[in-house]
């Protein structure tokens, strides 16, 4: 089943740049589904159509319609508060808060009025097992996040937004910073993860597209070129422009 639905959706930023072109895609519940393709094609902008955080920048015109659970996202009535509480987003660069870990993960919880200490410290617990993280860093919880290490910092930024307790995650390139170790954890809590939640990565190499992907999207210059299973679209493709990007014939 789709839990979103992007219908010919159309975006130009002011000034020019990276834009989309008439793109309409349904995205399945409880699954990975990767956008990928060359630099500048569109996948970012994409993803941050979905909590709205292309509000914040400069948009020349857009059009279309997205879908959430049957309800336009893009309407002006719109709660985004709310909207981004329910569609939650990793950055490529992990920016921890400058606090400790446990208050990293209580920060948001506490802004949005939880203040019981035992449904904080639940939601401290469930977030970092959920992020792979718990194991290391259970005896440290009120040591300083910025102490961890740059794949420590990323997966607590996962526990962040997982302790928000969201139905979508947003991932854009996650991992470029790190190492293959920590990629790896990474990689392995997203495939916990899809059980529960709804995930939309950007991934920062095709092999890692092909990796993760239970369902992928090829973007170029704008443009949704192909939509499919991970599993056939890696390695079967039907348009010639895919097969050439995944084995490295151009980008």
């Amino acid at each position: 089943m789709d839990k979103i639905i992007i219908e010919d959706l159309s975006l130009q930023y002011a000034d020019g740049t990276e834009s989309l072109r008439g793109i309409s895609l349904g995205i399945r519940e409880k699954a990975v589904t990767v956008l990928f393709g060359p630099a500048g094609g569109g996948k970012s902008t994409l993803l941050r159509c979905l909590n709205r955080l292309n509000d914040l920048t400069e948009v020349k015109a857009s059009s279309g319609r997205i879908l959430i659970d049957g309800r336009n996202i893009l309407d002006p009535k719109v709660d985004v508060i709310a909207l981004r509480r329910k569609v939650g987003m990793v950055f490529a660069r992990p920016v921890v808060l400058p606090m400790s870990i446990r208050q990293n993960l209580t920060y948001g919880l506490e802004l949005a009025g939880e203040k019981r200490r035992a449904k904080l410290d639940e939601a401290v617990e469930r977030s970092l097992k959920l992020a792979a993280i718990w194991d290391e860093v259970k005896d440290r919880l009120d040591d300083p996040a910025i102490a961890l290490s740059g794949g420590q910092q990323q997966r607590i930024c996962l526990a962040r937004v997982l302790a928000l307790q969201p139905e979508i995650i947003l991932l854009d390139e996650p991992t470029s910073g790190l190492d293959p170790i920590s990629t790896g954890k990474v990689e392995a809590a997203l495939q916990e993860l899809k059980k529960e939640y709804t995930i939309i990565l950007v991934p920062h190499s095709v092999q890692q597209a092909g990796r993760a992907a239970d369902y992928a999207a090829f973007f170029l210059q704008g443009e949704l070129v192909e939509y499919g299973e991970g599993k056939t679209l890696f390695t079967t493709p039907r348009e010639k422009r895919t097969e050439d990007y995944i084995t490295g014939r151009f980008g």
